[in-house]
């Protein structure tokens, strides 16, 4: 029989039974349980921790709080760092993370370089609005990387019929080793991207003269989403849901080619911006083509041309809005365009009139037309409307 005591050291004891953190588990289990509490409380858990993890079916995760936690507070990183202690927990939160209270220990030795980081931002010139927006579009994109990453870690290393004990003993030891590797790999992406973002801006003489730069610009904007999605989530298991998005996000990159820029893949959709829409017609038409050839759901695209402004990597304006329209009215499997895309991309591709639509928040009806690849000449007619 096993014992419902453990104890440790000379001082402390626990009846874990009495405690209820064994209920629902037996034989091979239990021990198993047992041994892993044991060692949890001899790290310095609390009982408290200890019945939160077994409620929230979180045990076997524990150990990693002790690798990814913090040991400071914010007061600590203020005496340290001199960026004020509510300006880190401000920041925490932008990120879409809990506030801390001044006595939670939250804080990494990572968050002191990064105090440092944002102090010195600030101290070369950078206002506080400019920081909240960073730290925000910082704390959105790694919210994803880390689900992305957290899931692909159990699914690399979760073995079928793991113990809670041997899948926390594993997924701390791989933790401590492979968290670290993940650094140099942000930092490559992320100057990779900030050069490419360096290369495509403009600084001509009206940027200049006016201190800033240019607020609306011309961009053809297009949009492509899945058909059906939601009511296919009650037909299909969610992991081939998943599969489908994953898909979709995965084409959209790599059909990717310069000038046209993938701005954002959401569930099922994705955006996609260009300077000449040309490019970007075609990035849409192979797309579309592309779930087609692999028998996936069907795929439709909008694109529209007109002036937008970016704010924190994202764009917004009347492109936006039109392109957005003219998607959810596509048929499956197709591109629809505005006219003034089909004028500036005319002699690249065959164009059909797709009829007048009336579009929520346009005045009128708005011609529209459907591309299809010219392959050098014309599959269909070149039409106006």
């Amino acid at each position: 029989m096993v014992a419902n005591v453990a104890v440790i050291g000379e001082d402390a004891a626990m009846d874990f039974a009495a405690a209820g953190l064994l209920d629902n588990v037996a034989g091979e289990e239990r021990a198993a349980r047992e041994r892993l509490l044991t060692h949890l409380l001899r790290d310095g858990f609390s009982e408290d921790e200890l019945r939160t993890a077994v409620r929230e079916n979180r045990l076997a995760l524990l150990p990693l709080d002790r690798i990814l936690g913090g040991t400071y507070t914010a007061d600590e990183i203020e005496a340290r760092t001199g960026l004020p202690a509510a300006t880190m927990r401000r920041l925490r939160r932008l990120q879409g993370l809990p506030e801390p209270s001044s006595d939670d220990r939250v804080f990494s030795d990572e968050d002191i370089d990064a105090a440092q980081s944002t102090k010195l931002f600030l101290d070369a010139g950078f206002d506080q609005e400019r920081i909240v927006e960073i730290t925000r579009v910082l704390g959105e994109g790694m919210a994803r990387l880390a689900a992305t990453i957290t899931a692909a870690f159990v699914e690399t290393f979760l073995q079928a019929g793991d113990s809670e004990a041997e899948v926390a003993e594993r997924f701390a030891t791989l933790a401590g080793e492979l968290t670290p590797a993940f650094g140099p790999v942000l930092m490559a992406g992320f100057q990779t991207h900030l050069r490419d973002s360096v290369q495509r801006g403009m600084l001509g003489l009206a940027e200049l003269e006016a201190g800033d730069i240019a607020g609306a610009q011309e961009i053809a904007v297009c949009f492509a989403d899945l058909v059906g999605f939601t009511r296919l989530g009650g037909q299909v298991e969610v992991r081939e849901l998943g599969s489908v998005a994953g898909r979709l996000a995965s084409l959209s990159a790599s059909l990717t080619k310069p000038p046209v820029r993938l701005i954002k893949t959401i569930g099922d959709a994705a955006m996609f911006v260009s300077a000449d829409p040309g490019p970007l017609v075609e990035v849409a038409l192979e797309l579309v083509a592309a779930f087609e050839q692999e028998e996936l759901p069907s795929l439709r695209a909008g694109i529209a041309l007109g002036t937008a402004v970016v704010r924190a990597g994202d764009y917004y304006g009347n492109s936006v809005n039109l392109a957005s329209r003219v998607t959810g009215i596509a048929r499956p499997g197709s591109v629809l365009c505005t006219r003034e895309v089909r004028d500036a991309a005319r002699d690249r591709f065959s164009w059909s009139a797709a009829g007048r639509h009336k579009l929520k928040g346009v005045a009128g009806a708005t011609p529209l037309f459907r591309p299809r690849p010219s392959a050098g000449s014309t599959d269909g007619p070149q039409v106006d409307d």
